[in-house]
């Protein structure tokens, strides 16, 4: 009778919050559906230039599955190649085939290749099969999927963990009611807010730091550009989940409430951040994307870490980062007038 009771109390509990029974029921269905919708997407179309290729072997080639678009000299190639217009150019040079990669995407570098070897079928045969000489602009065939996919993974973990440890850590500063006192001080909201975020985001900064540096210099993650930059990448990163952490917790009443957000608002970013090719998503959920902080966060950190980009390549996703963290603040004070006292 006394388990019965017990059981009895607990499923009360949870049918009474009515937000634990619809996170129970949708959040998984919501997360499936984006898989679905990312794994099961377009097929991957390579982007290729051809340079100056000699009309009697363009004839020949099979230029199906690609997206061609033909260049009079090398350096329109390269300059859109630096833009990341294409994945990849094709010239001839005495006859021998040779392609120039962009090189900061393995799977790009791997879908120009499989697509030059049946382009270049055809000319096999009238002749022996001719090498494919490979250069990359950024990387090298060592490249590996971790060099690649490392920087999407620090971003997005330091993102993770910053928003749990600041909702979760306002939620309490709330629920004990030190916020409540606070409210009732003269400070006024925004100096409430900016003293939390401050106070959380010296401590968030140093984890990022150090996670920053732990990936780099031990686990030996790609890094051609200037380690600064990381650094303030993952502080704006951090910045950003803190305010967002914050401002969410102010809708949650206890920590399980907090950690509901997970699934709803930090596991999608993931699928948007770069970790699949935004061009394979299904064009009408590819629009997500550049709604997500990670969007930004990962484009600046992969711009530095592999292509070795410096301050004014990646300045206009920095701004955005803040832009994000000043709207999160904003809200942040707005939130908080439902908790003073009239």
């Amino acid at each position: 009778m006394r388990i019965t009771a017990l059981v009895i109390r607990i499923l009360r509990q949870i049918v009474r919050d009515k937000r634990t029974i619809a996170l129970l029921i949708f959040a998984p269905i919501l997360v499936l559906s984006m898989l679905y919708l990312v794994f099961n997407g377009n097929d991957y179309i390579p982007k290729v230039g051809l340079v100056n290729i000699p009309e009697q072997i363009e004839n020949k080639l099979d230029l199906e599955h690609a997206d061609i678009t033909r260049y009079d000299s090398i350096n329109q190639a390269e300059k859109d190649l630096s833009k990341k217009a294409l994945d990849g150019y094709v010239l001839f040079e005495n006859q021998q085939p040779s392609v120039f990669l962009e090189g900061s995407d393995p799977s790009a570098n791997s879908s120009v290749l499989k697509w030059l070897q049946d382009a270049l079928k055809p000319l096999q045969h009238s002749g022996p099969q001719k090498e494919i000489k490979i250069d990359y602009l950024y990387g090298s065939s060592d490249m590996g999927q971790f060099d690649y996919f490392g920087p999407i993974l620090l971003g997005y973990f330091v993102f993770f963990f910053v928003f749990l440890i600041a909702g979760v850590s306002f939620l309490r500063e709330r629920t004990t009611g030190t916020l409540e006192r606070l409210l009732s001080s003269p400070l006024r909201k925004w100096e409430i807010v900016t003293g939390y975020i401050i106070g959380f985001g010296i401590f968030t900064t140093i984890q990022a730091a150090i996670i920053a540096w732990y990936t780099i210099y031990v686990l030996n993650m790609m890094m051609e550009g200037a380690f600064g930059f990381v650094l303030l990448i993952t502080l704006l990163v951090s910045l950003t989940a803190l305010t967002l952490g914050t401002l969410l917790s102010s809708f949650a009443n206890n920590e399980f409430q907090m950690i509901q957000f997970i699934p709803l608002v930090i596991v999608p970013q993931l699928f948007f951040s770069g970790l699949f090719n935004p061009e394979t998503i299904s064009d009408w959920l590819g629009w997500i994307g550049p709604l997500t902080p990670l969007y930004y966060a990962n484009e600046a950190l992969r711009d530095v870490m592999i292509r070795g980009y410096g301050w004014d390549m990646i300045y206009q996703d920095l701004l955005i980062l803040a832009g994000f963290s000043l709207l999160f603040m904003i809200l942040n004070i707005m939130a908080l007038r439902k908790y003073r006292r009239i």
